[in-house]
């Protein structure tokens, strides 16, 4: 079991929490598996309005410009042809999604590697509870510095605590970003200097990578009976 800090806004020691190294163990780290996550998410925020103009779509007559044979210059049938200046694109690029299927199993696992590397680096801080007295932007700013964020930070809370207050007092932050723990990205991770979860909702990450890591487990052993047999 890999054991962290819990520690409240101020930086100072409240307890520890037990981490399952099946998880969040430094040789977990898949960087084939996180650059695969990545691109799918990075492709799916494209917005892929580029376009060319097809021939239907340039200006220009339709008419012969001059006859086929007896000009001594080069057959064209319109105004509007690729090969002239003003012309339509051939093949040219239309509007389309570059989203693609992208399965369940891989992201979990892709998550799995980018909190590990996170935890291994040190960069993985894990709080009691994100919530301050007051929902100001100045003393989340405070909290942050005592917590060691001289860059960019990832704030990640869980979905069923989450509050109006560490909404308002976070949304203002330079280089913070707040999730929730069902939103989380493995390119979040990645982006962000420091990743900073409440205890509820490394909790409840950790359940459900567990869950997934089980059955993964159980389907590899009813694989190997399968040939066995």
């Amino acid at each position: 079991m890999a054991k962290v800090d819990v520690v409240n806004m101020s930086g100072k020691k409240v307890g520890s929490l037990d981490l399952a190294d099946a998880l969040f163990a430094p040789d977990q780290v898949n960087e084939a598996l996180l650059w695969e996550a990545v691109k799918h998410y990075r492709a799916s925020l494209r917005q892929g309005t580029h376009k060319t103009k097809s021939r239907t779509e340039v200006a220009g007559s339709g008419k012969k410009l001059w006859k086929q044979k007896g000009t001594g210059r080069a057959r064209i049938g319109s105004v509007r042809s690729p090969l002239w200046r003003h012309g339509y694109t051939v093949h040219g690029p239309q509007p389309r999604s570059y989203d693609y299927a992208f399965p369940r199993k891989k992201l979990l696992g892709a998550l799995r590697s980018a909190l590990a590397s996170k935890l291994a680096d040190g960069k993985l801080t894990v709080v009691d509870t994100l919530e301050l007295k007051e929902a100001k932007t100045k003393q989340y700013r405070e909290a942050l510095d005592k917590l060691d964020v001289t860059r960019t930070a990832l704030l990640v809370e869980n979905s069923k605590t989450l509050s109006q207050a560490l909404m308002l007092g976070a949304r203002n932050l330079k280089g913070v970003e707040l999730v929730l723990n069902n939103e989380v990205h493995p390119y979040d991770l990645l982006r962000y200097e420091r990743a900073i979860f409440s205890k509820a909702a490394i909790e409840q990450i950790a359940e459900m990578l567990g869950k997934n890591a089980t059955k993964r487990v159980v389907g590899r052993k009813r694989a190997a009976e399968t040939e066995a047999a």
